[in-house]
């Protein structure tokens, strides 16, 4: 198992309550659920990877559990990676998919590579 899958049906589930359109995709080694073609929330290992953009990103690493999305070695602004503990309770997942959903509409799409 590469992410927690009872955490990816847990977003599943809230975001079909909330009746959003969405496609989950394998990638980065986890789960990405993608909405209007966006990565919006996803799940690595057993971590929920939240874009919630810049705006809401400085408050968000003062919560415990809430760290800086790193990848590359350069902290990605805009992302944090939420620890299992901190999502424990139904409301603190639901509060995470909604910052997410919030800033959605003003993600931008990660650029179509071409065929050839």
């Amino acid at each position: 198992m590469a992410y927690d899958e009872w955490l990816a049906e847990r977003v599943g589930k809230i975001l079909k309550d909330k009746s959003v359109s969405f496609l989950d995709k394998k990638m980065m080694g986890g789960l990405c659920f993608m909405v209007d073609d966006k990565m919006c929330v996803g799940i690595v290992k057993n971590t929920l990877m939240a874009r919630i953009g810049p705006d809401a990103y400085e408050a968000a690493l003062e919560k415990e559990g809430v760290s800086e999305m790193n990848f590359t070695g350069r902290a990605m602004k805009g992302y944090v990676f939420i620890q299992p503990e901190a999502v424990d309770r139904e409301e603190e997942l639901i509060h995470w998919v909604d910052l997410c959903l919030a800033f959605n509409p003003l993600a931008k799409s990660s650029k179509k590579k071409k065929k050839q």
